[in-house]
């Protein structure tokens, strides 16, 4: 089972319909004995870093979430959940939960696209990722397939551990982590059968790593 993690953020419903259209068990929860027990987290989130910070600090999530990576419990952050990820966001000056190395950075106003045309922020809508590495959640999709961003902010880790890129103005990551800790920008509950498949792949990651357990 997986553990979506409730931290009032948003889009934990459609994370748990697009595993659960898939067959795949998942519950969302607030409790660290429930996260702990799982064979993985699903990290989502929509909205804003500070307000997300205050609540996971609020209700010791942030401790919780630290420990587990710590001991190698497999981690999928999405949006949100990728950015606070890291050490800082420029959203608010906000401090961050330091698990990743970098800072959470706001596209440029003044971007343009390849015509010179002034570019929308959000960055919002379909768009590929192009790997850097191999990485397991990619394991039987496409090259070319697209998935749904939905964001003003983007990550910017060490690079070292960017997996994937995306262009919107500019070269961002779009997908960081290493081996069963992973993070993406985009949403892969909405992002169909890609975003599906991705899913799946994090799910399957989390089944062989906790073999005998379920």
């Amino acid at each position: 089972m997986l553990a979506i993690l409730d931290y009032e953020a948003g889009n934990q419903t459609s994370v748990l319909r697009g595993l659960a259209g898939q067959g795949l068990e998942a519950v969302i929860t607030a409790d660290a004995a429930v996260l702990a027990a799982a064979a993985g987290i699903i990290f989502p989130g929509v909205g804003a870093a500070g307000q997300a910070m205050d609540v996971l600090r609020r209700s010791g999530l942030d401790s919780a979430l630290t420990r587990l990576v710590a001991a190698g419990k497999p981690l999928l952050g999405i949006c949100l959940g990728c950015q606070i990820l890291l050490e800082s966001s420029e959203e608010g000056d906000t401090r961050t939960l330091g698990l990743i190395p970098g800072r959470c950075r706001r596209f440029a106003q003044h971007l343009r696209d390849e015509d010179g045309e002034p570019l929308r922020i959000p960055h919002m809508g379909w768009n590929g990722c192009r790997l850097q590495r191999p990485c397991r959640l990619f394991r039987g999709i496409s090259s070319d397939a697209e998935f749904y961003f939905v964001h003003s902010y983007y990550a910017d880790p060490d690079s070292d551990l960017v997996i994937a890129t995306t262009r919107h103005g500019l070269e961002f990551c779009s997908v960081l982590g290493r081996d069963g800790f992973w993070a993406v920008q985009f949403h892969p509950e909405k992002s169909g059968r890609a975003g599906l498949a991705l899913l799946r792949n994090f799910y399957e990651y989390c089944r062989e790593g906790a073999a005998g357990q379920w």
